[in-house]
């Protein structure tokens, strides 16, 4: 399998596959052609080629009327690209001015084009972060990843408090308006009340009083602020 790495060095197009199958395949879980393709804004027929092509180089499993995981070097693969890619992001808020909504589109172009000797030059200079600015874990140099505990906010009883541990969120105009709520890793804030029925839930930050609703809750990860 190493040696496959060696002598078929990846394309850029094959890191955003391994990507996307590591995020879509948490603990084991496998991805389908389906997951991919509509990660990834793909037709299936594109995805089943590429999928094809990372098996033969033993980055992927299939796994028979299920889907696809990642091998032990498809996994190996797909961290160091992910830790590029946060790094890139963290480096680009701290140094550069970026906003937390403006930079995973420049990290997506950075990430395959960076020298991994440049990488490592931005996690010494930032002090080798756990996290990126989105709260997300940045794995190890040597592809070790540490994922704390954590539910969504739409989970979360009323009357708890919580600390804001990530924010699974691409979209630039929906990282601006939860920012606005204040609603960024390391901040601690109280669930008033939780509709059923994915109703709207209203939280206190920093002794103010919001509404959101369930689908933004979904995407906003907290975890006890006792843990």
């Amino acid at each position: 399998m190493h040696a496959a790495l060696q002598h078929e060095p990846l394309t850029r197009s094959g890191e955003d596959y391994l990507k996307a199958i590591y995020r879509l395949s948490p603990a084991g879980r496998t991805a389908s052609t389906s997951e991919i393709a509509h990660r990834l804004e793909l037709s299936p027929a594109s995805v089943s080629g590429m999928v094809k092509r990372l098996s033969e180089q033993g980055l992927l499993e299939h796994v028979p009327y299920k889907g696809v995981q990642l091998t032990a070097d498809g996994r190996r693969a797909a961290l160091r690209m992910l830790r590029r890619h946060r790094l890139i992001e963290a480096y680009l808020v701290a140094f550069l001015g970026y906003t937390w909504d403006t930079v995973h589109e420049e990290a997506e172009r950075l990430e395959h084009a960076v020298s991994d000797k440049l990488v490592e030059r931005m996690a010494a200079v930032l002090g080798n972060p756990a996290v990126d600015p989105h709260g997300d874990p940045i794995p190890t140099p040597e592809g070790d990843i540490h994922e704390p505990a954590s539910i969504p906010l739409s989970e979360v009883p009323a009357g708890a408090r919580v600390e804001i541990r990530r924010v699974e969120e691409g979209q630039p105009e929906r990282l601006r308006y939860i920012a606005s709520v204040g609603l960024r890793p390391g901040v601690h804030i109280r669930v008033l009340d939780r509709q059923p029925f994915q109703g709207p839930i209203t939280i206190e930050v920093a002794g103010r009083t919001h509404v959101i609703g369930n689908e933004l809750g979904q995407v906003v990860r907290c975890a006890s602020e006792q843990e």
